[in-house]
């Protein structure tokens, strides 16, 4: 059994504003989890994020933004400074977890469930940089790996979520 056969659901995280993230809480739900950042050349990919969840949030779905400053330092703030960034700059109303590292000895549990999963070109493992995006499924596994630079409004995101509420 390999990584990417695990409920990603059952992992504990915390919220960005403290507590717990409460992952099971989307079981049965489609949601899409995003490593992002603050300072970098992707944010504007909270607005397109931002519309996925204003757009199907009614269907079952949510995004789940997971800051991470281990690309150049771009998500800095602390978790004050990050959730007002979002709130203030993109409108964002998707849930936020605390800030973690995706790759390295220090990688949240999250993420060793996540990068064992390949992309429609092959890659597993790293996370390649901000906005790399991982869509689960009703069952809490991954359906689907798209690339930072895909953006969050792509006809295969869209399509890939689509599938996912039918």
């Amino acid at each position: 059994m390999t990584t990417t056969d695990h409920n990603v659901l059952d992992v504990e995280i915390g919220a960005l504003t403290g507590g717990s993230a409460n992952l099971p809480q989307y079981a049965g739900k489609a949601v899409l989890i995003v490593n992002v950042a603050s300072k970098c050349g992707l944010t504007p990919q909270y607005s397109g994020l931002e519309k996925l969840q204003e757009r199907y949030a009614e269907q079952g779905f949510t995004v789940l933004g997971v800051p991470c400053n281990q690309f150049l330092g771009q998500e800095p703030g602390t978790a004050e400074e990050i959730a007002e960034f979002c709130s203030a700059t993109y409108g964002v109303t998707f849930p936020l977890t605390e800030k973690v590292e995706v790759n390295g000895e220090g990688r949240h549990p999250l993420y060793e469930r996540l990068v064992g999963f390949a992309d429609d070109e092959g890659h597993t493992g790293d996370i390649r940089w901000n906005f790399e995006k991982f869509l689960i499924g009703r069952d809490g596994r991954v359906v689907a790996r798209f690339s930072p630079r895909t953006e969050p409004e792509a006809a295969e995101v869209v399509a890939a979520i689509e599938a996912q509420l039918g």
